[in-house]
């Protein structure tokens, strides 16, 4: 080969690699701090999300998600819940307060036909989509939920997720919790401080005897009744994140490894609206 165009190969391969990798780098790296109210729902499209959807990736033919043009008298996201997925942001976030309004549907699918309607925000999404199995074909990734589920609208779950070399991070939170009669852990404020790497930790309210049934209500169920709109909050502050649901503080976290990433609005079986989702700067 002549040696002068093997250089020029070369030189052109290493910028390409060189050019790629900081593209890669530069699009992982970069985290928006609200500076202002974000509205991730602008009541016309879904232009700050793309969608993800088991087995079908960034596919959705049968309209997962889609835009209402009333529901109340306003837009609203609607997840109908027929297949397992989310809706991801495409740029991460840090150090804001997430508020939605959500309001569940009617229609409930498969395996949760017969089951609490279930749904969730997850914050701090990281890592490639589908991240929760080893073969990247999970709803969703690596991350800190916040559980919308009926009775249980205010839990935490903490989610790992693999790399692309197979191995599983696990996010760690910490948490002061008690624990109920079944030995679940529950938020407690002067409770026994608690590192978490995996499962749940319940609202300080979740009924100990909740039932994986349809339209189950607990005693202290702070979730408005169905048919009516709920209020959440996840404050993200460095590594605290505070759960408020319809203006009540029912659960919080700290020392998260997570503190940054991408945000999920799950579809997981169960029809549901969402007329606001909102990035608000932390004062």
């Amino acid at each position: 080969m002549n040696r002068p165009f093997f250089r020029y190969i070369l030189i052109l391969a290493v910028v390409c690699t060189c050019g790629f990798i900081g593209y890669s780098v530069a699009s992982e790296a970069k985290v928006i701090i609200p500076q202002e109210t974000i509205r991730l729902f602008n009541g016309k499209d879904l232009s700050p999300f793309y969608t993800w959807l088991e087995d079908l990736k960034h596919q959705d033919p049968d309209r997962v998600f889609s835009i209402v043009d009333q529901i109340d008298g306003a837009p609203a996201i609607r997840i109908s819940g027929e297949r397992w997925g989310a809706l991801v942001t495409k740029v991460q976030y840090a150090q804001y307060r997430l508020v939605a309004e959500f309001r569940w549907g009617l229609l409930t699918w498969a395996k949760r036909k017969d089951r609490a309607r279930d749904n969730g925000v997850l914050v701090h999404g990281q890592g490639l989509d589908g991240n929760r199995r080893s073969d990247f074909n999970d709803p969703w990734m690596r991350s800190i939920e916040a559980q919308i589920i009926e009775g249980g609208v205010g839990d935490f779950l903490v989610l790992g997720g693999y790399e692309p070399d197979g191995r599983l991070i696990s996010p760690a939170v910490t948490a002061p919790v008690s624990k109920d009669r079944d030995g679940e852990p529950f938020y407690d404020s002067v409770g026994n401080p608690t590192e978490f790497n995996t499962g749940r930790i319940n609202w300080y309210g979740r009924d100990v005897d909740w039932k994986d049934v349809l339209g189950f209500r607990g005693k202290q169920d702070v979730e408005s009744p169905l048919g009516q709109w709920t209020r959440i909050e996840v404050i993200c502050d460095k590594d605290r994140i505070t759960y408020l649901v319809n203006g009540k503080s029912v659960n919080r976290v700290t020392q998260s490894s997570l503190t940054h990433g991408k945000i999920l609005i799950q579809s997981e079986g169960a029809e549901i609206y969402f007329r606001r989702i909102d990035l608000e700067p932390l004062k």
